[in-house]
């Protein structure tokens, strides 16, 4: 007759490592580690209870497929919550994959294929695989090139963003193709997103900065007006000269009045 069947079983899953403690532990012979982790050799099992009862520990089997199986005394529960704890990490640090899947008929309409596009560029830029369908109909299996046609101008469309990962397949009365995103986005949806740019980002932003590269030629313009100083100050002597060539007018007046 088994165990009597106990409510926390159901929320045990089945695939879950089971770890006996204490009394649960039925062998003659254990290799017994103390609570500082120093082996205290081969013990039977009922002198290692009473050890880790008489600390207020739990005696836990960690090894048991060692011969004789390997016990620690320890605070179980403590343990279970540093496991639990190094599991979440590794499952935190872990990549999963997912496949998204859209599905296309070969006679597809023009808006209809836009917007199924769309969405294979949505799953791309989100770092998911994209399985690509093609379903044939009745007669259509006759062309199965157009189902390729449709399958390799969509990865024409978005060459950008996927890689083929399979190529077209017939696969019954359906076509399939693998499509994984690129390693790094393109330069437009890496600034959108705030990564640094790309040598070629870098090249298109030199020519803006050239004007300011030109900044130092226009020196020798500004040093020209004070070089042709004199040259200015030569229309304001001509006035001058202008009123000492009046002079001999006035004299011919003078002697003209005289004269009469």
């Amino acid at each position: 007759m088994g165990r009597p069947f106990s409510p926390r079983d159901r929320f045990r899953r089945d695939n879950e490592p089971r770890t006996r403690i204490n009394d649960k532990i039925r062998v003659r012979e254990v290799r017994l580690i103390d609570e500082n982790g120093q082996q205290l050799g081969i013990k039977p099992i009922r002198f290692a209870q009473d050890y880790a009862n008489e600390r207020g520990l739990d005696l836990v089997e960690v090894a048991p497929q060692a011969e004789p199986p390997v016990c620690r005394v320890m605070n179980f529960s403590k343990y279970r919550y540093e496991q639990e704890l190094k599991a979440k990490a590794a499952r935190k640090h872990q990549s999963q994959i997912v496949i998204k899947e859209i599905k296309f008929r070969p006679k597809v309409g023009v808006h209809d294929y836009e917007t199924k596009k769309g969405h294979v560029l949505r799953f791309l830029k989100a770092r998911d695989k994209v399985k690509v369908t093609i379903m044939f109909r009745g007669r259509e299996m006759v062309h199965p090139e157009r189902g390729e046609a449709l399958l390799m101008r969509l990865f024409e469309d978005i060459k950008e963003y996927a890689v083929i990962e399979s190529p077209p397949n017939l696969d019954g009365r359906n076509m399939i193709m693998m499509l994984a995103p690129t390693k790094e986005l393109p330069v437009k949806d890496a600034a959108a997103k705030g990564a640094p740019a790309t040598d070629a980002a870098a090249d298109e932003a030199a020519p803006a900065e050239a004007p300011a590269a030109k900044k130092p030629a226009k020196a020798p313009a500004e040093e020209q007006p004070a070089e042709e100083q004199p040259a200015e100050d030569e229309p304001a002597k001509a006035p001058a000269a202008k009123k000492t060539a009046k002079a001999p007018a006035a004299d011919t007046a003078a002697a003209e009045k005289t004269a009469k």
